[in-house]
């Protein structure tokens, strides 16, 4: 198969944060090591996921702030924020927070779409609004406009002893440029693109036309291109074995094996499809990837997680992907 000329400029990884229910202090500290070590090993970004309701990270906004203090210059990203369950002004105010303390690090990854099993949650989250919210794109207008600077408010100046500002403050200069769309999408790539946003492609996409997972995501790669998009980082699952035991190994295969069944067929209305999960040594890995249409049209990637491993496979994982699979792909560490 053809080579990239180029070698992988940027390095990054997602995970999604589980933890006990019954000690969910020992998962989120897992989480913040698990980003630290990416840092140590010089990868490039570490992104986490969001899981409301579940037993995995429910704000990650908050999760980042954490780990904005316990590193210097990892770029830390949310893989992705569902908007609808936020409403832009705060989130804006919380992104800009996060974004200051860490020193402009920060990477917002957000979606659109109502939130899932939204029937059984609308109570609670819009007890009064629930059947005129709008989930579609405006609300990413919204948090590019607060988080850019727009006037949110009327008025400001001064009122007694306190000083009002009709933005959002603090105003973090530059994170405008720094936010993703995560889109899987004809639809989602052209909107992302012309409104200047990055796009984070994943293992899902939606099937339009083809049924060839690799080709229906690099059709999605190339329109977002051609209406003026930013970067774009594919979210593949790699699993390498360079290190790993012959225990883990097994682990891994079977957990990849159990995935299996969901490959080459699409499901729901939206007719989504799943890509392989990748398991073998770095080079192994790296000659599948070089073989994927999509891979080839990228030069970063933020290559996700397992769901359900324990702390030291992750350790083992993040150690051969930097190690062996990076530079299997021309990559170098920070």
């Amino acid at each position: 198969m053809p080579r990239k000329t180029e070698p992988l400029r940027k390095l990054g990884f997602l995970t999604i944060g589980l933890f006990d229910e019954h000690d969910p202090g020992a998962g989120h500290r897992a989480t913040l090591d698990v980003i630290v070590l990416g840092e140590q090993l010089g990868f490039d970004s570490a992104w986490v996921r969001h899981r409301h309701l579940q037993f995995g990270i429910s704000s990650p906004v908050a999760v980042l702030a954490a780990a904005s203090q316990r590193t210097s210059r990892i770029q830390l990203g949310t893989a992705v924020i569902p908007l609808g369950w936020e409403n832009p002004l705060r989130l804006a105010e919380d992104l800009a927070t996060v974004d200051v303390l860490s020193g402009g690090r920060l990477n917002p990854g957000v979606s659109v779409g109502p939130p899932m099993h939204f029937d059984d949650v609308k109570q609670a989250l819009y007890p009064e609004t629930a059947d005129v919210e709008n989930f579609g794109y405006d609300r990413v207008r919204r948090l590019l406009d607060f988080v850019g600077g727009e006037k949110v408010a009327s008025f400001s100046g001064v009122e007694g002893i306190e000083v009002w500002s009709d933005r959002v403050q603090p105003h973090a200069a530059g994170l405008r440029d720094r936010i993703w769309y995560g889109g899987g999408s004809l639809r989602s790539a052209t909107w992302a693109g012309e409104h200047g946003l990055n796009l984070l492609t994943s293992n899902v996409v939606q099937s339009e036309g083809s049924e060839d997972f690799a080709e229906t995501q690099l059709a999605h790669i190339r329109t977002f291109r051609e209406h003026g998009g930013g970067r774009v980082s594919q979210g593949l699952v790699v699993i390498p074995t360079d290190s790993a035991t012959p225990e883990q190994r097994a682990k891994y295969r079977a957990y990849v094996e159990g995935r299996a069944g969901r490959i080459g067929k699409t499901f729901g209305p939206r007719r989504m499809m799943f890509e392989r999960d990748l398991v073998g040594t770095s080079a192994e890995i790296a000659e599948q990837l070089y073989a994927h249409a999509a891979f080839r049209e990228v030069d970063e990637v933020a290559f996700a997680l397992p769901f359900s491993f324990e702390h030291e496979d992750y350790v083992q994982i993040l150690t051969d992907i930097a190690t062996g699979l990076g530079p299997e792909l021309g990559w170098s560490p920070a």
